[in-house]
């Protein structure tokens, strides 16, 4: 039984979608001012691994992922590369496309900007001033907090509470300084739309929530963003939502955790962050995604580029395994009619442990342990000298290919071919056989010399070779 933990209630809940075996879930995307920086790339993989799992128990999943195309920032930022916001917004917002490519993360069933749903947003503000939870002064629309009864149900604050902790700007038309703006004015030069308040732009908060109706309905199933846009942003959103359909908005909300650099939150406002493409010129995709993923997203996690460098090592040894068992596989049709065997791996009971460890609000960190502990047990019988590929230990090796294969499958981090650059590399792999067999000659003439010299030029070329009685295998160790 699939758990979630629910910010909405404080507890993990059984998932049941609103319609079944169907899932529609909305995220947060960002906005588009700059590169994409790990915190972003974050909330990404996560979402993407939930809903790759949704996918795997069967459900049919709408995905939706909107870009904040127009602001404040956006208008200042296009000033300073000399661009019109729309150039600024489609240079980043392709930037993103191309970054997410990299890290094997699933395109949206839909991308929404906010500026291709003006129409909706103004139908959206209209029907909220129809319904008596919003006005209009100056110009500018304003949310009241005040109307709406159950504002704070998603961050567990009191209007009290916020207003003693809040830090905004006095507005003195505001009637409570916690009211947020649907619609406003835009700056002097900036663009702008036509509304029945005048021309302007609308707040940040209510595009997500005209998006995301249009694009799954007034109820569904999961709204998943960062942690840090539980107040004021998704707390407006409801707010909003609500008391425009009179509908519950979201069934289950998700939050992802943060990520911290030196302490601090990585952000572009501290300037404590590394874009995604800085961290790609360092690391591949895969082994940033795989960093990311040996964390349960609600954690925290403490960014440093020493530890993502140590972590790819398990990603290596999942590679080489797979390597090996493949293998194995395509030795059977080479070595004719196979006995049987003797070797047992509880195969099932590892599957059973990982979807287990998904199953509790998607729990990565705890599934990639399950991995390994598998790696552990598979490694031990395959490389054990008395292994012979008989018929029942061929089962073996054929079971364990598929569950490390549709693990990572589910975590997106499968590769084209599990033999390492074979495809790519035929030369390099045709030059290793090659000085392999001159090894084994020197070795039948007893020169142990010259065997041991080949195999530790290999080891420094980051080469390591390992004889089996299957004969002998080699794995790179660095990429």
């Amino acid at each position: 039984m699939l758990k979630v933990y629910n910010t909405l209630s404080r507890e993990k809940e059984e998932f049941i979608p609103l319609e079944k075996g169907k899932v529609g879930i909305y995220v947060c995307g960002l906005t588009v001012q700059n590169y994409s920086h790990l915190g972003h790339i974050r909330g990404a993989v996560n979402y993407d691994v939930i809903r790759r799992y949704l996918e795997y128990k069967g459900y049919e999943v709408r995905y939706i992922q909107n870009f904040t195309d127009i602001n404040e920032k956006i208008f200042e930022r296009a000033r300073e590369e000399r661009m019109t916001p729309e150039e600024l917004a489609e240079k980043y917002t392709q930037a993103y496309l191309e970054d997410i490519k990299r890290l094997n993360i699933k395109g949206a069933t839909h991308y929404v900007k906010a500026t291709d749903n003006i129409d909706e947003i103004i139908k959206m503000i209209e029907k909220i001033i129809e319904n008596g939870y919003a006005y209009e002064v100056n110009g500018n629309v304003y949310f009241d907090v005040e109307k709406y009864t159950d504002y704070g149900k998603l961050s567990g604050r009191t209007l009290e509470e916020m207003q003693a902790g809040a830090r905004v700007d006095i507005v003195e038309e505001k009637k409570n300084p916690l009211d947020f703006a649907l619609w406003k004015k835009a700056p002097e030069g900036a663009i702008d739309w036509d509304s029945p308040w005048g021309r302007g732009w609308p707040g940040w908060h209510i595009e997500c929530s005209a998006m995301s109706t249009k694009y799954l309905g007034e109820s569904f199933d999961i709204h998943g963003g960062g942690s840090d846009l539980v107040f004021p942003h998704h707390e407006n959103e409801i707010a909003q939502s609500e008391t425009c359909t009179g509908k519950p908005f979201a069934k289950y909300w998700l939050h992802n955790g943060s990520v911290n650099f030196k302490g601090e939150k990585m952000s572009k406002s501290v300037g404590n962050f590394f874009t995604t493409r800085e961290l790609l010129e360092k690391f591949t995709g895969r082994e940033l995604r795989y960093y990311i993923l040996t964390f349960h997203y609600r954690s925290p996690i403490e960014f440093s580029l020493e530890e993502v460098k140590n972590t790819s090592a398990g990603l290596r040894k999942i590679d080489n395994t797979l390597k090996n068992l493949l293998r194995l596989k395509e030795s059977k049709t080479k070595e004719g009619a196979l006995k049987n065997g003797k070797y047992k791996v509880s195969i099932n009971e590892y599957k059973k442990a990982f979807e287990e460890a998904m199953d509790d609000d998607f729990n990565t960190a705890r599934a990639i342990g399950i991995i390994h502990e598998f790696l552990r047990e598979i490694n031990s019988v395959i490389n054990h000298m008395d292994f012979q590929l008989t018929g029942e230990n061929m089962v073996v090796v054929n079971e364990a290919y598929e569950f490390l294969n549709t693990g990572m499958s589910i975590l997106g981090i499968e590769k084209e071919n599990p033999v390492i650059d074979e495809r790519n590399t035929e030369i390099l792999n045709d030059l290793i056989t090659f000085i392999l067999d001159v090894r084994e000659e020197a070795r039948k003439r007893k020169n142990w010399e010259m065997a041991d010299m080949i195999r530790d030029g290999l080891n420094e070329l980051g080469i390591i070779i390992k004889d089996t009685p299957q004969g002998v295998v080699w794995e790179r160790v660095s990429e």
